[in-house]
């Protein structure tokens, strides 16, 4: 854990920011309001628990050999003990609540706690998916909105809950577009990706038995479309596209993607990851897009990240409708119902679903989440989500293009997106760079990624940031830049400096985690 002390402060100048790396470490290890935390198998409280707990009326006789033989190895914490503890740990982490979260291509934006609340309604946050039909309907009435709104939201006239996100979704259509060209006899075995596409697309393509060939990218950042004329054939099952894409661009030339796709036989996949840049001003349907997932944790309100539990709907196209995976709700004799098993069948009678993509049908609190947020905004409001998402990402891009080099010339949608040649010759790195922003307060951008671009710094804003804050922002960036010019290379070697933990070796704890924790 760094010991140094004096934080840097951002004056909108490089030269009125310095490293006060000459304060004494303080005898606490703790900094002003931040308190220092050990882990919680270090904090002790090994013969102790926060609550009192009645010794147990009857043996453990009937457990035979399943009775444990040792301390189990849990630390017992009193509640106020508990309560600082997280509290310490959360004063350590980076979070929306504490400032702008610029990961690119993740919309890391504000979620209304209003949604939060609505999930937590009993009725929908503690029903049973095995409860009777007859008690959920109120549930069920709810999924039959949502699914309506984002069917007419795409332009498609049907849709598939339970994907629980947007590689569920991505694995979900092409088991739709596999299903559909089985129905009729076709085996395909190829799908094109474009070389800027997220790694999920072919990660999945491959996943369900294809065989994945790229399509190249124009220097502008578009799909090259000489390149996928030339590549599309009868063996190509799908096309799938981004759009906007991972460069942050509107691929302008969809309509003939989509054209070309269907000429050959294929199904066009888009990847609906960046939703929230279209939202309400453009219908995927309408573009000739047979099969999309829509992140409902990104463009509809739910916390992002942390591994929990999101939802990837797909909506489909009329071709592909037929197959779309089990359970879905239908209206029967005045009622809603999940349809559990498939009743309508192919030429040939056989079931046309492809299956299942889990065992029951969905996440419900990102149902409700996603629905409260739809009916809070109305349609004038997702309107602007999108409007606000591409100002504040073209507002950043303007207000850095003169220090950082923008990787693609012209307007972008909803992210910003920087290489390194601004950065030759300075002996600073991307990685440098990103580090150098943790001292600033800011949690850094997206590096390197799309891999098409050398050194890639991808930043997006989300359309719930203030004008306040994106200033804010640009200001400790331009420093920092100006600072990379100017030859302060040992503030971003050295970086972070006053972060709870310096630089680590992420690579070798990617590769080589510790996962248990020993005395």
């Amino acid at each position: 854990m760094s010991a140094q002390t004096g934080p840097i402060r951002p004056a909108g100048r490089a030269d009125a920011i310095h490293l006060e790396t000459d304060k004494p470490v303080t005898l606490t290890g703790a900094r002003g309001l931040l308190q220092d935390e050990k882990l919680i198998f270090e904090l002790g409280g090994w013969d102790k628990t926060g609550v009192d707990l009645p010794e147990p009326e009857l043996d453990a006789s009937d457990l035979g050999d399943l009775v444990r033989a040792e301390p189990i190895g849990l630390p017992g914490l009193s509640e106020p003990e508990a309560m600082r503890h997280y509290v310490r740990l959360s004063q350590k982490n980076h979070a929306i609540d504490l400032a702008l979260y610029p990961l690119g291509s993740c919309t890391m934006k504000h979620n209304p706690r209003l949604n939060e609340r609505l999930a937590r309604l009993a009725g929908f946050a503690d029903i049973h998916p095995l409860q009777p039909i007859s008690t959920v309907q109120g549930a069920l009435e709810l999924m039959d909105e949502l699914s309506y709104w984002l069917t007419t939201l795409t332009g498609m006239p049907a849709v598939a809950l339970s994907p629980k996100a947007g590689a569920h979704g991505e694995l979900c259509g092409l088991l739709a577009i596999r299903a559909a060209h089985e129905a009729r006899g076709d085996a395909r075995r190829r799908v094109l990706v474009p070389t800027s596409a997220h790694g999920t697309n072919p990660a999945t393509a491959a996943q369900v038995g294809y065989l994945v060939e790229e399509i190249a990218q124009t220097p502008e950042g578009h799909v090259d479309l000489a390149d996928l004329a030339r590549k599309l054939g009868p063996d190509v099952a799908a096309v799938m596209v981004t759009n906007p894409n991972t460069c942050g661009l509107f691929e302008t030339e969809v309509v003939e993607i989509a054209r070309l796709t269907h000429e050959a036989g294929a199904y066009f996949y888009c990847d609906g990851a960046n939703f929230n840049a279209i939202v309400g001003r453009v219908r995927p349907g309408d573009l000739g897009v047979d099969a999309m997932h829509i992140n409902l944790h990104k463009t509809f309100s739910t916390p992002h990240g942390g591994g929990g539990p999101g939802a990837g709907p797909v909506v489909l196209s009329e071709a592909l409708a037929p197959f779309a995976p089990l359970p879905w709700v239908v209206h029967r004799d005045g009622a809603l119902d999940l349809r559990e098993h498939e009743e309508r069948s192919g030429e040939d009678g056989r079931p046309q679903a492809f299956g299942r993509m889990c065992a029951f049908h969905g996440q419900m609190g990102m149902f409700v989440r996603a629905y409260a947020y739809m009916l809070s905004h109305g349609a004038d409001g997702l309107r602007q989500v999108s409007g606000d998402a591409v100002l504040n990402a073209n507002y950043l891009k303007s207000r850095l293009q003169d220090v950082m080099s923008p990787a693609f010339q012209g307007y972008c949608m909803h992210e910003a997106l920087f290489d390194d040649r601004w950065l030759a010759d300075t002996g600073v790195s991307t990685l440098d760079f990103a580090k150098a922003m943790i001292d600033e307060g800011f949690h850094p951008m997206t590096m390197y990624f799309p891999l098409v671009v050398h050194g890639a710094m991808l930043i997006e804003p989300t359309e719930t940031e203030p004008k306040g804050e994106l200033d804010r922002f640009v200001v400790a960036v331009r420093a920092l830049a100006e600072a990379a010019k100017a030859g302060d290379v040992e503030r971003f070697k050295g970086a972070p400096f006053h972060a709870p933990l310096r630089r680590l070796d992420e690579t070798a704890a990617a590769r080589k985690p510790k996962l248990r924790w020993t005395a």
